[in-house]
């Protein structure tokens, strides 16, 4: 079944890859009010009945996402989102324009602090083909990956391009920034600033996640050349992403 009525105030979580962004909406779906149906542009999504939906038109497409999405029959649908990241806007060079015009909708950007975190997670998912860890997952931790110099460039200058272009595109009162960081740290807090945003009522998150952080380990023990990219970036404006710091929570 489909929502075909008058439809819900439309959200979308917009970030790169590796982020967090399974974990928050496995909070946001938590809310009995609040429907997030995972990457819109992701063929294998499960949340997603129909893979022909991607041979939709762009405006199509977000009508399936915001007024024509799968229903939940434990739901009062009152915002209901999606998830895309940004590799998937370059497969439809004009999405993100028309994303950024949908009439009323909102954005969750979610920015991960050291973007080779992000990318060193993401070619570990890429190699290993595993991208989630779940509670009852007790495999060994992803091998450590190579980086190559300009592979890093790009991916950096790809997330700064990135989280400029969706804040340069939509007003500032319709865009709330979540830091990764923050969210595992804290995601009672997240939630609630998340939820005071999209103007869902307030809601104790149940504890009850299953998701966790496939990488527990730091950088210079999952990157085999890490102290190599780091005298190459040391004077450049990424030599923080280099720094250790201290091991996060274990979620995602």
């Amino acid at each position: 079944m489909t929502q075909s009525t008058l439809s819900p105030e439309p959200f979308a979580i917009l970030a790169m890859p590796r982020t967090g962004t399974h974990y928050l909406e496995e909070c946001l779906n938590e809310h009995p009010n609040v429907l997030s149906n995972g990457e819109l542009l992701n063929t294998y999504d499960t949340n997603w009945p129909d893979q022909e939906r991607l041979l939709l038109s762009d405006r199509e497409l977000l009508e399936r996402a915001f007024m024509r999405y799968p229903l939940r029959s434990d739901k009062k649908v009152m915002h209901v989102g999606c998830k895309i990241n940004e590799p998937q806007f370059q497969e439809r060079p004009g999405f993100f324009a028309e994303l950024a015009a949908w009439p009323g909708l909102k954005i969750i950007l979610v920015i991960r602090r050291n973007t080779l975190e992000s990318l060193r997670s993401f070619v570990q998912a890429r190699q290993t083909r595993q991208w989630l860890k779940f509670d009852s997952d007790n495999a060994a931790p992803p091998p450590p990956v190579t980086l190559s110099f300009a592979t890093c460039e790009a991916y950096f200058k790809a997330a700064d391009d990135f989280h400029a272009r969706v804040v340069n595109a939509v007003d500032s009162s319709k865009i709330h920034l979540i830091e990764y960081e923050r969210l595992l740290r804290d995601p009672h807090a997240c939630m609630a600033t998340i939820l005071d945003f999209l103007g869902a009522p307030a809601m104790q998150l149940s504890d009850r996640g299953i998701l966790r952080r496939q990488e527990m380990r730091p950088l210079d023990q999952t990157v085999r050349n890490f102290h190599e990219l780091r005298v190459h970036f040391a004077h450049g404006p990424y030599a923080s992403y280099f720094e250790l710091g201290k091991e996060l929570a274990p979620f995602v």
